[in-house]
């Protein structure tokens, strides 16, 4: 399986051909280095919530008149998208076929934010071997400990470096993906890359330190 970056969450999952995007947001796409015709020839999209560093609704509807992808949301994702003309599939809690991949669908909190509703969120597990927290650090999520490959979110005005830290060292996966950093300048992310990659390395995780847009891991 390859796994690409978009920036920030934006990530494309590929197997046999077939290519899942999950959470297309608007940090992505504000500074021109991504476009939506970057995802021509995905073949379905998940959108795990509706902040817009998730969903953006224009360049979706972007993405969907040129790849002719079918979405996957949670209930109240799915009512915003109805409310712009986007059809949807229900991405209910449990286990689903994606094309190739095994999905399992998890409802989660999203970390406390200032002056703000939390959202309904859906984590994923992708083919047994990929946790995919969204923005949820929820113990509930512990029992995935020793999973090959976290996608771990490590900047957010809901955490610092130590919680996000805390969470994977509890976890224990083999490999981390660091997601969720589209707030920070490149020379930032590096510093702040070369910072975990050395604390995971004492628990012989492996921290891919992907920094170019559309870099990938394979596993």
């Amino acid at each position: 399986m390859k796994i690409s970056k978009f920036l920030h969450s934006c990530l494309v999952f590929e197997k046999q051909g077939f290519k899942l995007l999950v959470d297309p947001g608007m940090f992505s796409f504000v500074e021109g280095m991504i476009t939506p015709e970057m995802f021509s020839d995905v073949s379905a999209i998940i959108i795990t919530h509706n902040h817009p560093d998730h969903l953006d609704i224009d360049r979706l509807k972007k993405i969907l008149a040129i790849s002719q992808a079918e979405v996957y949301a949670n209930n109240q994702v799915l009512q915003d998208l109805e409310k712009a003309g986007i059809n949807a599939v229900l991405l209910n809690e449990g286990a689903i076929k994606i094309g190739p991949f095994k999905i399992e669908a998890i409802s989660v909190k999203h970390e406390p934010l200032l002056d703000s509703l939390a959202p309904e969120m859906t984590a994923l597990i992708i083919d047994d071997r990929i946790l995919h927290p969204v923005d949820s650090f929820e113990e509930k999520l512990l029992i995935y400990k020793d999973i090959e490959l976290l996608l771990l979110p490590v900047m957010a005005p809901f955490t610092t470096e130590l919680k996000v830290a805390d969470f994977a060292d509890r976890l224990q996966p083999k490999q981390i993906l660091p997601v969720h950093d589209g707030f920070a300048k490149t020379f930032f992310i590096k510093s702040r890359y070369a910072n975990y990659a050395a604390h995971f390395e004492k628990q012989q995780i492996k921290f891919h330190q992907l920094i170019e847009p559309g870099s990938f891991i394979e596993i």
